[in-house]
């Protein structure tokens, strides 16, 4: 009789103890069940590298901040200058999800430095430096890839503009994100670094060379976006929504690294 006790008690405590853990890891096991059952990566097989339209984006993008420089040195009234950082904003925020998917399907290497889609392996703190580089952004592209991600966003943001978030729901988090307003945010996670795209109407976008299966760079939704849900710290800088990153980019200003 007593065995038989013993034998329901513990079976009630095996439930209780199972109920508790799959409420505190619930994000983790979603992320479990979407990347090792749920997740279709046929879908990354249709990204192919795009070096072509890339240069071509570059290109057009180096002669537009040429323009809108000069438009900004001319500019006199408070009302020209917020139209030209208007239109500055609006055209950083189109050309670098642009020019990150043309690096779509690109191999992911811990090591890898690669220049140009396709031309290599990159790891994500090289993606992430190559980008802002190529936009405009005067960096030094290797010492600033080699740099813990909340140094990456400081180099560009102050520490005043980060938010950081830690043991905050996935769903909570992207909220927050989205109630800050649009624009192409930097993100950093637990041993992670990537772009974040919140649009004005749409969907977030979280855009990265991933270390995790299918290893290469991806595109990713935010049911997707198993990396970003499962990490447990996150730090965001908005790089296209802060005026004196738009002044330093159409002025030409170097950016130290932040170390």
């Amino acid at each position: 009789m007593i065995m038989k006790r013993l034998c329901k008690l513990a079976f009630l405590a095996f439930l209780i103890g199972g109920a508790w853990i799959g409420w505190k890891y619930q994000d983790q096991l979603v992320s479990f069940y979407n990347e090792h059952f749920k997740k279709d990566e046929s879908s990354y097989a249709e990204f192919v590298p795009d070096p072509e339209r890339y240069q071509k984006l570059k290109s057009e993008l180096s002669e537009k901040r040429r323009k809108l420089s000069i438009q900004y040195e001319k500019a006199r009234t408070a009302r020209e200058i917020s139209a030209v950082h208007r239109e500055a904003r609006e055209t950083l925020e189109s050309a670098l999800p642009e020019m990150m998917r043309c690096w779509l399907g690109t191999p992911w290497d811990f090591n890898g430095t690669a220049k140009t889609p396709g031309s290599g392996k990159i790891a994500c703190g090289y993606y992430v430096s190559t980008i802002m580089q190529d936009v405009g952004f005067k960096v030094k592209r290797v010492q600033l890839a080699q740099q813990a991600s909340q140094n990456i966003i400081k180099t560009f943001v102050p520490k005043s503009d980060m938010h950081i978030r830690t043991q905050l729901s996935y769903d909570d988090f992207l909220e927050q994100v989205k109630s800050r307003g649009p624009g192409v945010r930097i993100v950093g996670l637990d041993r992670h670094v990537a772009f974040l795209v919140v649009p004005e109407d749409g969907e977030i976008r979280f855009i990265h060379s991933s270390g995790a299966s299918p290893k290469q760079v991806v595109d990713e939704d935010r049911e997707n976006a198993d990396v970003l849900r499962r990490s447990k710290y996150r730090v965001t800088g908005n790089i296209t929504g802060n005026d004196q990153v738009i002044h330093k980019w159409l002025t030409g200003g170097f950016w130290p690294t932040s170390t």
